[in-house]
């Protein structure tokens, strides 16, 4: 699952899209106190809007929280052709983030210092074993 579906209240709000507008997933940051309503941050007003504001607003859907993260403890991932010209790449896991569900994602760092999830892996690798040529 791509981190894009992760945040803290654990809902996303689905909008189909207009002719000015393409569709979209935005992340629901809160619920306004007197009717209930999912509000969105619009970031050309700078404040929170209620979802129902938007015309092409479609509906909520449910996104994981996470509730914790651990360190990697020497896990590697492995996949067979996301290295340069399509050669194996294997990385370590930094750490694994913990969902509202139980749900353990990786989190990779590469030689940059770039962190990404790793979904999508072939293969997770336990500590100490190293991957299969």
């Amino acid at each position: 699952m791509s981190l894009r579906y992760f945040n803290q209240t654990g809902w996303t709000a689905i909008f189909n899209g207009t002719d000015t507008e393409i569709g979209r997933m935005v992340r629901v940051e809160g619920w306004d106190q007197a009717t209930g309503t999912a509000l969105v941050v619009d970031s050309k007003r700078g404040a929170l809007r209620p979802v129902t504001d938007y015309q092409d607003f479609s509906h909520l859907e449910r996104a994981e929280q996470i509730v914790a993260a651990v360190p990697g403890g020497g896990w590697q991932v492995h996949w067979n052709d996301e290295g340069p010209d399509g050669t194996p790449l294997t990385e370590q896991v930094l750490a694994w983030l913990i969902t509202s569900q139980g749900r353990a994602t990786a989190l990779t760092v590469d030689t940059q210092g770039h962190v990404e999830d790793a979904d999508g892996a072939d293969a997770f690798i336990p500590p100490g074993e190293h991957p299969a040529p």
